[in-house]
């Protein structure tokens, strides 16, 4: 009888044993879902792209996200603080188009994306026939009109790695308002845009120092200038002639400090021709100053001038 208990007792001792082992396969298969809070924003970078990117292998069954759309995702939890939840239902939206994916217009039915990649120049056709406005910086690099970004009639161009939300020019693009950002940095004189009439108006202050009309910015030449520390963003009348402006279209292009710099410029309008030389240096096709479809207007050696096709 001894014999019998202490034989079952050691029977039950080794199958609790050995319960944990047998049920340790079904857990080695889970794959729970990684953490994520709702505030998305509050996450750095890394741990951002590493949920998004994460949520997206999950629902498609482990394919990776296409570049282009973790890099909207990323933009919209930085910009408009999107939270996991609306990431989550667009996932969901996009693997139930086939697979596809369309970001959209952007957040207003007014408004398109262009996107500089890799730093290349893009032209980008607007839903409407007239100029446009930066209405939201997406990437980190600067979105500069005149500089990385030009608006002529029914096209935006980008280039220098300028990612943004573009609308309508207020007046309706010829002749009308358009968005200027300019900024002095380490308190030098800086010049913006090109083909402005009339004077800037200072639309949003991005800087500490004070921006004061006719002290630290203002318009000259057809440019914003901003002086002194002054950052912002300003709106000014661009030069219309009744054919969109096509006759009159022209960037201003600038080597500082001597260093090699490019400006976008609409392929559509052909090969630029040096207008003005606006620099001290000499401005020379093919030394200081140059053309490539691939890169867009290039200057160099100190060279600042205004290019048009006049």
């Amino acid at each position: 009888m001894h014999r019998t208990l202490s034989s079952a007792l050691l029977f039950a001792l080794a199958f609790a044993a050995a319960s944990p082992l047998l049920s340790s396969p079904a857990h080695a298969q889970a794959n729970p879902r990684a953490y994520a809070p709702e505030d998305l924003w509050t996450l750095n970078a890394t741990e951002q792209t590493r949920v998004i990117s994460q949520e997206y292998r999950e629902q498609s069954s482990g394919r990776t996200i296409p570049g282009d759309q973790l890099r909207f995702y990323l933009d919209q939890v930085r910009l408009s603080h999107w939270t996991f939840s609306k990431v989550k239902q667009d996932i969901a939206k996009s693997l139930g188009n086939n697979g596809g994916w369309n970001p959209g217009p952007g957040p207003n039915p007014q408004s398109m994306r262009c996107e500089s990649n890799d730093g290349r120049s893009k032209a980008c056709p607007t839903p409407w026939q007239g100029n446009s406005r930066l209405l939201r910086q997406l990437s980190n690099a600067r979105c500069i009109a005149g500089t990385s970004w030009f608006s002529s009639p029914g096209r935006v161009t980008v280039s220098n790695g300028c990612r943004g939300e573009f609308g309508p020019g207020i007046g309706g693009g010829q002749g009308g308002q358009v968005s200027v950002q300019c900024e002095s940095n380490d308190g030098r004189l800086r010049t913006c845009g090109s083909n402005l009439v009339g004077r800037a108006q200072l639309q949003r202050q991005l800087s500490n120092q004070r921006c004061i009309e006719n002290v630290n910015f203002g318009l000259r030449n057809g440019s914003v200038w901003v002086n002194a520390g002054c950052r912002g963003v300003f709106l000014a009348h661009a030069r219309g002639n009744g054919n969109g402006g096509q006759d009159d279209y022209s960037v201003t292009c600038s080597s500082n400090q001597g260093r090699y710099a490019t400006c976008a410029w609409d392929a559509a309008r052909g090969v630029p021709r040096l207008l003005q030389q606006l620099s001290g240096d000499a401005c020379r096709a093919g030394y200081s100053w140059g053309y490539m479809v691939r890169t867009g207007l290039w200057v160099n050696h100190g060279c600042r001038a205004r290019f048009g096709t006049r």
